[in-house]
């Protein structure tokens, strides 16, 4: 019985992470920093590096998968893997036309520091025969990958984050692509973003569902009362139409977020009560709490069926990771 006493007086005695096995990282007079307190603590940058490790080795398997698959067309038609790629990839590249080199020309005037078109004509057609090559090997290693059936087993990392039961728009339930966004009315890179976000919603249709969850920033004035104007526009009905709005405009200030309730043809009365009593406060947090335990540390960010993309990031880095998981749910059901 006394060993028993002594156990207890042991357990109370020691740290909860001592006494569930987690060892300490560190003790500071005697008080211990847990292992989990400290990844907690730098959650995303840790989301961060898996995220950076995961696209470094699928840029290494997709390397190691062309070759493999180079090797075995050419070997069944009887040539060299040289022979294989100059018939089917370079001699298939079309020439750029003289619309897209001047485009490109247009485009970048800016960046050449004043030269002429005819002086850098040939570094603009090489640039394009390079993007169409990468183009075309591409698109023959989907082939390939056709001909002989190439599963990728290698998983990306997901982070845990569910949707607050904050509206959607988009796809049902049963999308392929489920996207999380946490984002800040008054933050520049989320204005930045929304047209991407638009062009990925319309590019997608029903295929992504859409979740918008609150993360104002505290160094914005005005952010949490225009995230409590959105969920006041949401209680009538009218989230998106607002959210719209709100993302658009440059002023947010109490009187704007007014304004923008009138146009809208939001009943005024119950809106301005709404916003006076804070009625969607815990909701907030909650979007909040959730998004920094999810490593959210500054916005925009978003997850796509869990998988983290930080910041106002071009459409194409978007088109890569839906591709990818709609590819996974066709592979899932097949």
């Amino acid at each position: 019985m006394k060993s028993a006493a002594l156990l207890l007086s042991l357990l109370v005695w020691l740290p909860a992470s001592v006494v569930a096995g987690e060892q300490p990282a560190a003790t500071v007079a005697g008080q211990p920093i847990s292992m989990s307190e400290l990844e907690n603590h730098v959650r995303p940058k840790l989301i961060e590096i898996e995220t950076e490790r995961y696209e470094t080795l699928r840029e290494g398997l997709d390397e190691l998968v062309a070759e493999q698959l180079l090797i075995r067309e050419a070997k069944e038609r009887g040539v060299t893997e040289e022979v294989l790629i100059k018939t089917e990839i370079m001699e298939k590249v079309p020439a750029p036309s003289d619309a897209e080199i001047k485009k490109l020309y247009d485009d970048n005037k800016d960046q050449l520091g004043g030269q002429s078109f005819e002086t850098v004509k040939p570094q603009i057609v090489d640039y394009l025969k390079e993007q169409k090559a990468t183009q075309r090997q591409s698109a023959y290693i989907d082939e390939l990958k056709k001909k002989y059936k190439t599963v990728v087993l290698l998983k990306p990392p997901v982070v845990k984050v569910d949707t607050g039961g904050r509206t959607a728009r988009g796809g049902g339930p049963n999308a392929a692509v489920t996207i999380i966004e946490f984002s800040d009315y008054e933050c520049p890179f989320c204005k930045r973003a929304e047209p991407t976000v638009e062009r990925v919603m319309d590019a997608y249709g029903d295929k992504v569902r859409l979740y918008y969850r609150d993360f104002p920033l505290p160094m914005h004035q005005h952010a949490r009362l225009a995230s409590e104007a959105a969920n006041c526009a949401n209680a009538q009905g009218k989230f998106w139409e607002y959210h719209k709005t709100l993302f658009a405009s440059d002023d947010l200030t109490k009187e704007k977020l007014q304004a923008i309730a009138t146009e809208a043809g939001l009943d005024r009365a119950k809106f301005d009560a709404c916003l006076e009593k804070q009625e969607f406060k815990a909701a907030i947090d909650k979007d909040i709490a959730d998004g920094t335990a999810a490593g959210v540390s500054g916005t925009p960010a978003f997850f796509i069926n869990g998988r983290s993309l930080s910041g106002a990031q071009p459409f194409d880095k978007f088109k890569e990771i839906i591709d990818e998981e709609i590819a996974r749910a066709a592979d899932t059901k097949s």
